[in-house]
């Protein structure tokens, strides 16, 4: 009787494989040991010529050579240690749920020190081409060769295993095994802050436009994909005491707030706007110099909420309900600063040429002193008129600074959380109307060790992509409910009788 399994490891050669390599052949479970090589080899493996691990070739290759029931696949050339019943546990999985794709927990291994790794449930919204597995995947080889031919007619570089990937989620779930099965010698990765723009450099445009292409193809498959029309807005409409309202949500930001007002205050505008501070019941003094600056500058409006324990969607919420919002609401983080002073002109520009609901500039990365940091300039020019806002469901933003048309943000009301808040409601205005886009950077976003978002443990980490996916999930629904009502409203057009006079 065969043994089930066909393994499929990266190999350049590196010595520090081959302790895993050892492993698998060991393996009562595993039939063959599969080298994706572009040269080298080992005794007792089966070489297979290929230029990368991503590629479409090299899936196809995947696909004819997982000759037994299920087919495991390494991901990345480092050691792993793996539990003693690893295979039997990821096997047992496999075939009781029918899964296409199980992955498991891990631990990295850094300079002999063991750190836990968990992974999260995948779930519909998990598009995102930078979804973690950890290190190793048990695949379905029925399912494998299916997903292989319906997207073999790419020639992808980058993205062969992204689009695999998408197309084995639309044939069976992707089962997550909460336990650390292995062990893996940690790899070296960039910083999370610097890890998370990948997308954006411009170093990177073709991996990205592939991407662009396998999840634009998988949207389409699950009825998911928008077409580029969308509903005008007429921005002229209703009467505000301001054309534009600065919006700024800080709780304990005493060290920055000043910065962030004057650089609100400094604005060189045609038209009128105040700026909305909403102190979300700080204690650090930040309250005191937020009320002297409004003493001292009408323009200024202190909001202290009545509820306590908002996060920064519930104090936006705040803001834009308030009878003194304007127009436009525009973001400016307590932290960060207008990059000169003819920004909120540029983003109003925007919204009148352009007729849009939303609006999203460029920004800089910073040191507190205003030094450019890595990765500098994020611009998002990912985001195209016929494609955003598709492609917007792959990655993890939609930039800074953003603004919004209140009338239709007021109907959108953002989750009361501090982080994704801006992404749910960017995802749901996207949906029906057009955002604007200003490619060049009118805002400084200053990294330093106060930041929220500074030094993230994979613990929140996981909680912040989960619920990112979570809001894809939620707006993938939506938007397959949206098409649905469309083509059902498209078959009654051609069903309905022509009038007669």
């Amino acid at each position: 009787m065969s043994k089930p399994i066909t393994a499929f490891v990266p190999y350049s050669g590196q010595q520090v494989i081959r302790r895993t390599i050892e492993q698998l052949q060991r393996s009562a479970l595993v039939e063959r040991v599969c080298l994706l090589t572009a040269g080298p080899t080992l005794d007792g493996c089966v070489p297979i010529p290929v230029t990368g691990l991503t590629s479409t070739q090299t899936m196809d290759a995947i696909a004819r050579e997982a000759r037994t029931h299920l087919c495991l696949l390494v991901l990345h050339e480092t050691h792993i240690d793996f539990d003693r019943f690893a295979f039997e546990r990821l096997h047992a999985v496999a075939e009781t749920t029918v899964s296409s794709i199980v992955y498991s927990d891990c631990i990295d291994v850094r300079r002999g020190v063991r750190v836990p790794h968990p992974t999260i449930e995948y779930q519909e919204g998990s598009i995102r081409d930078e979804f973690d597995f950890g290190s190793v995947l048990m695949m379905n080889s029925v399912m494998v060769r299916e997903a292989a031919e319906e997207v073999s007619h790419h020639a992808f570089r980058a993205a062969g295993l992204y689009a695999l990937r998408l197309a084995l989620s639309r044939r069976g779930r992707l089962t997550r095994v909460g336990e650390f099965l292995y062990a893996r010698r940690a790899m070296e990765t960039p910083p999370a802050s610097r890890a998370q723009f990948d997308y954006v450099d411009p170093r990177n445009r073709d991996v990205q436009v592939e991407m662009e292409i396998a999840v634009s193809e998988h949207l389409k498959t699950i009825g998911a994909f928008l077409k580029p029309e969308v509903e005008e807005v007429d921005v002229t409409e209703g009467s505000f005491p301001f054309e534009a309202s600065v919006i700024i949500p800080v709780k304990n930001r005493a060290k920055t707030i000043a910065d962030a007002i004057t650089s609100a205050l400094c604005q060189q505008a045609r038209f009128a706007f105040n700026v909305i501070v909403v102190d979300n019941h700080s204690s650090d003094g930040t309250s005191r110099i937020v009320k002297e600056m409004a003493q001292r500058d009408e323009r200024v409006m202190h909001l202290v909420p009545e509820q306590e324990g908002l996060e920064i969607g519930g104090c936006w919420n705040e803001a834009v309900h308030h009878p003194s919002c304007g127009r436009f609401a525009v973001q400016l983080d307590s932290d960060d600063l207008y990059k000169d002073a003819t920004t909120l002109q540029r983003i109003v520009d925007v919204f009148r040429s352009e007729r849009c609901a939303m609006v999203v500039g460029s920004y800089q990365t910073t040191d507190f002193e205003l030094r450019e940091i890595p990765p500098g300039v994020i611009d998002h020019r990912e985001w195209t008129p016929a494609n955003g806002r598709n492609n917007v469901l792959r990655v993890n933003g939609f930039g800074a600074p953003r603004a919004f048309y209140t009338p239709i943000l007021r109907r959108i009301p953002f989750p009361n959380v501090s982080y994704g808040e801006d992404y749910a409601v960017g995802l749901a205005i996207s949906r029906d109307y057009h955002v604007g886009r200003i490619y060049e950077p009118i805002y400084l976003c200053r990294r330093w060790e106060g930041n929220s978002d500074a030094n993230l443990d994979i613990a929140r980490l996981n909680a912040f992509n989960f619920y990112k996916d979570k809001l894809r999930t939620l707006e993938i629904l939506a938007r397959q409910r949206k098409n649905a009502m469309l083509r059902a409203d498209a078959r009654k057009s051609r069903k309905k009788p022509p009038s007669t006079v």
